[in-house]
């Protein structure tokens, strides 16, 4: 007795979800962050993991969160081409870059999250790559 109708859900709508939980991970990975002491006290001295923490640092961070945050919305309003290349090339460069923030750390909450943010921007690409072509109609 299983009737439930199933709906498609539309690719861009899967997109832009999965930005947003992949969102909601890396600021809580972040926020748990804050509650170690070798965080804070490289904050106290300056530092966020091996960087300055100046203005460059802060507008570069800025930046670099702007962009998933936005591609919530422009995944939904740029013509399809071009979203689906933002959603294949923005996630692998954020792959790297959080993997890349994986070495050396210990603390497992960290990795956890890393490791599911690595997923969801996998799956990213994924539905970008298999995102359907629109069938030619043929007038008879």
């Amino acid at each position: 007795m299983n009737n439930f109708q199933e709906l498609h859900v539309h690719t861009r709508i899967v997109l832009a979800a999965l930005w947003i939980v992949m969102l909601f991970v890396y600021a809580y990975v972040d926020i748990f962050s804050l509650f170690r002491a070798d965080v804070l006290q490289n904050a106290l001295e300056g530092n966020v993991f091996v960087f300055e923490a100046n203005q460059l640092f802060f507008l570069l961070t800025t930046i670099y969160i702007l962009i998933p945050s936005c591609m919530v919305f422009l995944t939904l309003v740029l013509k399809a081409r071009v979203s689906r290349m933002m959603n294949l090339i923005l996630p692998t460069v954020y792959i790297l870059t959080i993997a890349g923030s994986m070495v050396g750390e210990t603390w497992l909450y960290y990795l956890l999250g890393s490791v599911v943010e690595i997923l969801l921007l996998s799956a990213l690409v994924w539905f970008a790559w298999k995102w359907p072509k629109q069938e030619n109609i043929q007038s008879v």
